[in-house]
């Protein structure tokens, strides 16, 4: 089984409960890159995987510590599986994550809703976009 997780939104935020839950239970293992678009979604940013750009999304990737176990609280968080609301506003799926040091295949959760007239992340890095949204004369 994959266990390594690639994130690129909320996750990375210090004080989001779950960030504070993977930093328990995953190890950091470098920064990441995944051909895609980023979109902002309101509270929470959106990542789609598509060949057809020359943009990336920048995130971090972690492995696992108990891989099932953390999946489930992870898929929770993301409004993901047979329990939650249908369509799921995410899917967890498997992709190569670029490294410096190579691809890495992981885990990652992509949004799963339409995107018409949803704001583009050109930077395709969040943390620097939700920076440069709160910074004052922006």
């Amino acid at each position: 089984m994959i266990d390594f997780l690639f994130i690129y939104g909320t996750l990375l935020q210090p004080g989001n409960p779950f960030a504070n839950y993977l930093s328990r239970n995953c190890t950091y293992l470098s920064p990441g890159k995944l051909k895609g678009l980023l979109y902002d979604i309101g509270e929470y940013p959106g990542a789609i995987v598509t060949d057809n750009t020359d943009g990336y999304i920048y995130g971090s990737i972690f492995k696992l510590h108990h891989t099932e176990e953390n999946l489930r609280v992870i898929d929770d968080y993301e409004g993901y599986g047979p329990e939650q609301d249908l369509p799921n506003l995410y899917i967890r799926s498997v992709a190569p994550i670029e490294t410096d040091s190579g691809a890495v295949d992981a885990w990652i959760y992509l949004y799963n809703l339409p995107t018409n007239g949803l704001p583009q992340i050109a930077s395709g890095n969040y943390a620097e976009y939700i920076k440069q949204k709160k910074s004052p004369g922006s």
